[in-house]
């Protein structure tokens, strides 16, 4: 007697193509990137497995549109949405509601995606089924207070299409507090505290000979502003948030140069000068061709110091460095590029997103080496971020970070340590072969 083995058999599910082809439409629209060619490998995916397991199905439709490790949690949202519960317009009115929470997570850690998961299935698609469960509810819970120190304090990775705008409008209104430098001239002022000996001779000699005192005050200028962003494949997220941010700094200060750099370093201080933000960003997206790329940070810096660093660092330049440190290629020369950076600035602002997490620490090669040459280290990804950091910028000078101090010391005693095992290790096997010559 033959045993046989039950095979699984899938049934097809009516326009379960057109299923599929609204799913992969949700998730290009939270973020994901996504193909024609992965929309029909998942659709014969899910031919394959069917629908009668979700198990499977969810298995199968990973293999395919997972591209990459950070968006699968928003795409298990997105599933869980889409697949689980037919009225996904109602499942989003609740979830925005504070008291509820999705099944087996924690409120906390969702509802930044579910936010742009709402903002995603807001615009209903172009070809909805035409069934009567299909409700579309619009909530607009935006314009409170509550709503808008929200906003404020978070990420802009997590942020949706609708906040993102928002987010640049605000950084639009920023009025940053620039440094300032004491220039060689002076003018005369009554409040003045240096005596202007000229100019009362000058006044006593066209009356006759009475001296009265005049007093003259230092002419300040704005320090010029030196900007070094990151546009690599670690800083997608805020890149395009950091050109507005550039521009409104370009709109409020004479003198700013900026530069962008992923595998190679490009200047945008020409096209950041457009009155119209929209206008320079779009400028700079043709100009630069390695968006969401590689980062080689000791390259461009090396690029940067031989080509534009004595053209635009003059005049007391503060330097800020829009980065997260995380080099594709890291080597030895980092350090020295960066010390060469630092020493040619004023003062260097180490600007890095990754500080929103509180249990940050320099561990990887390339923060280790960077965060020794720098004067300040601050977070950048949020608006309340940025606020800070422009009402901050004209005291940054006389200001030390406590925490960063341990930071580089730290950092210094990694340095040394990695310096020492290798000649320690010379050492002995230098030991050991003049041993057995002896």
């Amino acid at each position: 007697m033959i045993e046989t083995v039950p095979t699984r058999i899938s049934h097809p599910t009516p326009k379960l193509d057109q299923n599929i082809m609204l799913f992969v439409r949700l998730l290009r629209a939270i973020g994901l990137k996504l193909g024609s060619a992965s929309m029909l490998e998942a659709i014969d995916a899910a031919k394959t497995v069917g629908v009668a397991d979700k198990d499977f199905l969810y298995h199968a439709l990973v293999s395919c549109l997972i591209k990459r490790r950070e968006d699968k949690p928003l795409f298990d949202q997105a599933f869980y949405l889409f697949w689980q519960n037919p009225k996904f317009h109602e499942r989003i009115r609740d979830l925005i509601l504070p008291r509820i929470k999705a099944a087996g997570h924690q409120q906390e850690d969702v509802e930044p995606m579910l936010r742009r998961l709402s903002d995603a299935l807001a615009d209903p698609p172009d070809d909805p089924p035409n069934t009567a469960e299909d409700v579309e509810i619009d909530f607009d819970t935006e314009g409170t207070a509550a709503d808008t120190d929200r906003l404020q304090h978070k990420d802009f990775e997590m942020m949706s299409a609708a906040e993102i705008r928002h987010a640049e409008q605000a950084i639009a209104n920023l009025q940053p507090k620039l440094p300032r430098r004491s220039a060689r001239r002076s003018k005369l002022s009554s409040r003045g505290q240096l005596i202007a000996m000229r100019a009362a001779l000058q006044h006593a000699e066209r009356q006759g000979g009475m001296v009265i005192p005049k007093f003259r005050s230092v002419i300040t200028k704005p320090r010029p502003l030196v900007i070094l962003c990151d546009i690599s494949g670690s800083m997608e997220h805020y890149s395009r948030i950091m050109l507005h941010f550039i521009h409104a700094l370009t709109r409020n200060h004479p003198q700013v140069s900026s530069f962008l750099f992923g595998t190679r370093l490009t200047n945008i201080s020409r096209q950041m000068r457009h009155r119209d933000v929209d206008e320079a960003v779009q400028s700079v997206s043709h100009l630069v061709d390695d968006w969401s790329g590689g980062t080689r940070i000791s390259a461009s810096l090396e690029t940067f110091n031989h080509r534009w660093s004595r053209r635009v660092m003059g005049q007391g330049a503060i330097t800020l460095l829009i980065t997260d440190g995380l080099d594709r290629n890291p080597d030895d020369a980092l350090g020295i590029h960066m010390e060469r950076l630092h020493k040619s600035t004023a003062t260097l602002l180490w600007l890095n997103p990754l500080l929103r997490f509180d249990g940050f620490a320099p561990k990887s090669h390339s923060v280790r080496t960077m965060i020794q040459h720098v004067d300040h280290f601050l977070p950048i990804h949020s608006l309340q971020a940025m606020t800070d950091l422009t009402a901050s910028l004209a005291k940054m000078q006389t200001q030390r970070d406590a925490k960063l101090a341990e930071w580089q010391a730290a950092a210094r005693r990694a340095s040394l340590a990695a310096d020492l095992v290798p000649a320690y290790a010379q050492e002995s096997a230098y030991a050991q072969e003049k041993g057995h010559t002896a």
